[in-house]
């Protein structure tokens, strides 16, 4: 009997069009903006304004997503508990970067100041 799709493969096929409409509510409703979600978003990634929104705009899943960025160097300062997980000790590298995304946005949500997330 199948158990259905692993963890990272669930992550892998999500898209970012899909989740990036979750982050931007979560961000709102603690009084950030859309500007500060997107500035994070683009310090994780390297992706421009048009480059994320065209990754929106086809629908891509994370593996593309990630395929496509480049991680901001400091990236592995990102540490810290994200849904019961530490994200310096994720083994599957999407799904590691994917946790970081997760992370920083709840950093911003959090109300935390924008040069302690952009490490």
């Amino acid at each position: 009997m199948s158990r259905g799709k692993s963890h990272d493969e669930r992550f892998a096929e999500m898209t970012f069009a899909s989740v990036y409409p979750l982050y931007l509510a979560k961000v709102e409703r603690k009084g950030r903006t859309q500007s500060e979600l997107n500035q994070v978003i683009q310090w994780l990634t390297g992706f421009s304004e048009q480059e994320m929104d065209d990754l929106i705009a086809e629908k891509s899943n994370f593996a593309i997503f990630f395929k496509k960025a480049k991680l901001h160097p400091n990236a592995s300062k990102i540490t810290g508990l994200i849904c019961g997980y530490r994200v310096e000790e994720i083994k599957n590298p999407l799904t590691q970067k994917v946790r970081y995304l997760d992370k920083i946005v709840d950093e911003l949500a959090q109300g935390k100041k924008m040069e302690k997330i952009l490490r």
